[in-house]
């Protein structure tokens, strides 16, 4: 009874092979996409809702913050952080992992920040009449945090060889 399923044989899919010669396209197209959306949402709350009264425009620096993470998370190639380059930089492969690091610390904090300005003024304390731009802020900033992680490993650096 323990090695029933070893006859069993299944058919490999020929879809799977062209999916695997595009995964930097699906990647930079899914990422372009969640970066896309996550700014679409502020923009939106922003029109909605254009008084500063009922939404502090000084909450779209967490956005800003996000977007210049996910460029800093995504100027460097998992070979410059593993050290696999022929050049070594100005900084090496030290200066990229701290780049790196730099990046991911900037993007989770802007996330946390969104989760603040939405759980802080808009529910918790109810400063502002219409909760929207408190959750559009933080859907923003997650989108744009999930747009840099997938623009980061979706793609593979083999075929750019």
């Amino acid at each position: 009874m323990s090695g029933w399923l070893d006859n069993i044989e299944c058919r490999r899919c020929d879809c799977l092979d062209t999916v695997a010669e595009k995964r930097n396209v699906i990647a930079s197209v899914a990422a372009g996409a969640l970066f896309f959306t996550g700014w679409w949402f502020v923009i939106d709350a922003a029109a909605v809702v254009p008084a500063n009264s009922d939404f502090n425009h000084a909450f779209h620096t967490f956005g800003v913050i996000s977007t210049i993470a996910f460029f800093m998370i995504n100027a460097i190639s998992n070979a410059q952080v593993r050290g696999d380059t022929m050049g070594t930089g100005c900084l090496g492969q030290t200066g990229a992992r701290v780049w790196l690091f730099i990046g991911f610390f900037l993007a989770f904090g802007s996330l946390i920040g969104a989760c603040w300005i939405l759980f802080g003024p808009y529910v918790v304390d109810k400063k502002y009449p219409i909760i929207w731009p408190g959750v559009a802020i933080f859907l923003q900033n997650a989108f744009i945090f999930f747009a840099s992680i997938v623009f980061k490993f979706g793609r593979t650096e083999e075929l750019w060889e």
